[in-house]
């Protein structure tokens, strides 16, 4: 069975939307997979201005934002099947939304982008809402990206995707995956303290000296303490950590080269806290983050010992991975099969997780 769906993410670093349109073709238990077109459209300077501030309206203003930006969406898909020629080739939409609130201790988590504003944009089916089955069934809801990764790509052992914040993945029986640290959201924040958008190839941090006592504070932050499955929120990079790095008093590149080693170094812990022995094998690395020398350095680095060989595969699948698997992900929501891994989550259950809006006529 054949599926042409178009996956979109917008990730807590509002640089903007990925969509990637995927073909997936399922062979038994089988799946394959190839990207027909992908795009990055960056965020106005008003929208994300606007997304930033999101977690801060009252109700009204919020529901507002919420069906504004479905509207917003449904535009941007219209645009890149009309740029792309992709028109009558799109038979679903499967958008993750952008998060706001992800409070799963609370059952609560909420992303924006109205779905039925999307699907009436487009005229085409839309599954969105994504994460709150399993979040109501008492799982994070995160990472989501796991049960892509284990049918997809079934031959590498580890993953590790770094976007606003960095999860990891590990293919073992039982499948485990959790938020390691904020990254990107991070990184970005310091470097446009210095006038740029983002630290590009981790130049600024290069130049830049680890402050020990600095790097102390942030590993023992709470966070680190706990096993998994666990998640982070959007807002522990943006009002925990950045507050702490920017109270320090440090320059910016010694920040941003701090940093970058509390990354490795949270990651190289999170594989070892996770299982009582770690196997070797590679681990695929997408999301921006890869395109950050001299962070892949510094994992490269922390990971020797445990055998774990970073893997940066090309730079469609670095970029799109996540759009790619939220596509998948409606896929399957359309074939009615779990969505979620429940032991990655904590659910009490798999789920099929998704709202359906159809946009169109029976």
């Amino acid at each position: 069975m054949m599926y042409r769906s178009l996956g979109l993410m917008s990730g807590s670093s509002l640089d903007g939307l990925d969509l990637a349109l995927v073909e997936f073709l399922a062979e038994g238990s089988q799946w394959h997979y190839r990207i027909e077109a992908a795009d990055c459209y960056a965020y106005t300077p008003e929208w994300r201005d606007r997304l930033n501030r999101a977690t801060q309206l009252n109700a009204q203003d919020y529901l507002q934002l919420h069906v504004d930006y479905g509207h917003h969406l449904g535009e941007l898909v219209n645009r890149f099947i009309e740029e792309k020629g992709l028109q009558y080739r799109v038979g679903m939409i499967s958008s993750h939304g952008h998060t706001t609130f992800h409070q799963p201790a609370t059952k609560l988590t909420a992303q924006l982008g109205d779905g039925a504003a999307l699907a009436a944009a487009t005229r085409l089916p839309v599954i969105s809402d994504l994460r709150s089955m399993d979040v109501a069934l008492g799982g994070q809801g995160a990472p989501i990206v796991p049960i892509g990764e284990r049918l997809l790509f079934p031959n590498h052992p580890y993953f590790l995707n770094i976007g606003g914040i960095a999860n990891v993945s590990i293919a073992t029986d039982p499948y485990r995956a959790f938020d390691v640290c904020p990254a990107n959201r991070v990184l970005n924040a310091l470097a446009e303290q210095m006038g740029h958008s983002m630290d590009e190839g981790g130049a600024i941090a290069r130049t830049g000296a680890v402050r020990t006592d600095l790097l102390d504070q942030l590993n023992a932050l709470e966070y680190y303490k706990r096993s998994g499955p666990k998640s982070l929120p959007n807002q522990f990079g943006t009002d925990t950590i950045v507050p702490l790095l920017m109270s320090s008093g440090y320059d910016i590149p010694d920040l941003l080269c701090t940093y970058v080693e509390h990354m490795a170094i949270q990651l190289y812990q999170a594989l070892i806290q996770s299982a009582r022995t770690v196997n070797p094998g590679d681990m695929l690395i997408t999301g921006g983050g890869a395109f950050n020398a001299y962070l892949i350095e510094r994992m490269t680095l922390h990971l020797q010992p445990l055998g774990i060989k970073p893997v940066i595969p090309e730079a469609e699948l670095v970029q799109y991975k996540e759009a790619l698997i939220m596509a998948f992900i409606g896929v399957l929501r359309w074939r009615q099969a779990n969505t979620v891994i429940d032991t990655v989550t904590g659910a009490s259950s798999p789920s099929v997780g998704g709202a359906l809006w159809m946009g169109q006529e029976a």
